[in-house]
């Protein structure tokens, strides 16, 4: 065991623990380190494999509580937003527009904090939008969770309706992703190698996350997703 290995095994298993809790995260509280150990392209690659995998693997016992409609307008309108962020990725530095994505968080979170931001909002053009918008910044920096987390969390729903539905939409953004990356030859032997060696601190901290899930009420679970996307947002603008 080195020193480089058990401090991605922490890195990895925090952000797992956090995925299995919230439902999300994994890219974003993985990523703030991460690439200080490996390649950020590999860095970005693994956490989109176990991104995949971690949410189809917790969407299996919350199926029936999905939001099927709504998960249907966040698809359709990821699908419209993504080219325009990729055309924004080719046209401004992507250190801009993270930055811009993290100064929003924080902004949105604060005025949760302050209880102006609604407890719930309703229509499906709030699903498109927020859709729209997670293709955007999906497709200019890599980050499309925090406009569904928003969604989602201003819908009234139960935290497991939350969190199937979101698990759902990530497993298609996910392996959209994942069908480009190989495409793009980025599915490298390292990428593979790290996937394994990682594996089991990964394994454990979604687990962890998971069972703690279970013990959370609705308002708690609000709490912590505002909570993780504060930390998100902080982590986006000091990234840059």
């Amino acid at each position: 065991m080195t020193v480089e290995w058990a401090l991605g095994a922490v890195i990895v298993g925090v952000a797992s623990f956090v995925h299995g809790l919230a439902g999300f995260g994994i890219g974003l509280v993985s990523l703030a380190l991460l690439p200080l150990l490996m390649s950020p392209v590999s860095a970005v690659v693994l956490m989109t494999i176990y991104a995949l995998v971690f949410s189809l693997g917790m969407f299996v016992p919350l199926r029936r509580e999905l939001q099927a409609r709504a998960l249907a307008l966040l698809v359709a309108g990821t699908v419209a937003g993504t080219p325009f962020g990729v055309w924004l990725l080719a046209i401004l530095p992507a250190s801009v527009l993270t930055r811009m994505i993290g100064a929003t968080l924080i902004v949105i979170v604060l005025l949760e904090w302050l209880g102006v931001y609604p407890e719930r909002v309703a229509g499906g053009r709030w699903a498109v939008g927020a859709g729209l918008l997670a293709g955007v910044a999906g497709g200019a920096v890599g980050t499309p969770g925090p406009p569904v987390v928003l969604y989602t969390a201003a819908q009234g729903w139960s935290p497991r309706a939350v969190k199937s539905t979101l698990q759902a939409f990530f497993v298609v953004n996910q392996g959209l992703i994942l069908v480009g990356y190989w495409w793009a030859g980025l599915l490298t032997r390292p990428v593979w190698h790290a996937t394994a060696v990682f594996l089991i601190p990964a394994a454990l901290g979604l687990l962890g996350g998971v069972a703690l899930f279970n013990r959370v009420d609705q308002a708690a679970f609000r709490r912590i997703v505002f909570a993780v996307l504060f930390a998100s947002g902080v982590v986006l603008l000091v990234r840059g």
